[in-house]
């Protein structure tokens, strides 16, 4: 019968990185479908993403209009120009 020979430390070292790296990657994955999930769904979400990471949602809309629903951008432009003329009425009165 042979004999077992240990594995060289840098066999554990890689293996051990490579189990690291696939279980961050998922994290990062789901993090960003989450993230993709929040704006895709929610219109004061992107809102807040405009005035704090403007591009952020640029890359977003990017994306979108790659995809095919290239009129979000505008829709969004339009709601919140419509609510800041309304808030502005309102301060008036």
């Amino acid at each position: 019968m042979l004999p077992k020979t240990p594995k060289p430390a840098v066999w554990r070292f890689i293996k051990g990185s490579a189990k690291t790296l696939f279980v961050l990657e998922a994290v990062c994955f789901a993090a960003s479908y989450g993230l993709y999930y929040r704006m895709n769904t929610d219109q004061e979400f992107r809102q807040y993403i405009n005035e704090n990471y403007p591009f952020a949602l640029d890359y977003y809309y990017k994306i979108g209009e790659i995809v095919g629903d290239s009129n979000i951008r505008q829709t969004d432009a339009n709601y919140w120009s419509s609510q800041a003329a309304q808030f502005n009425n309102s301060k008036r009165d």
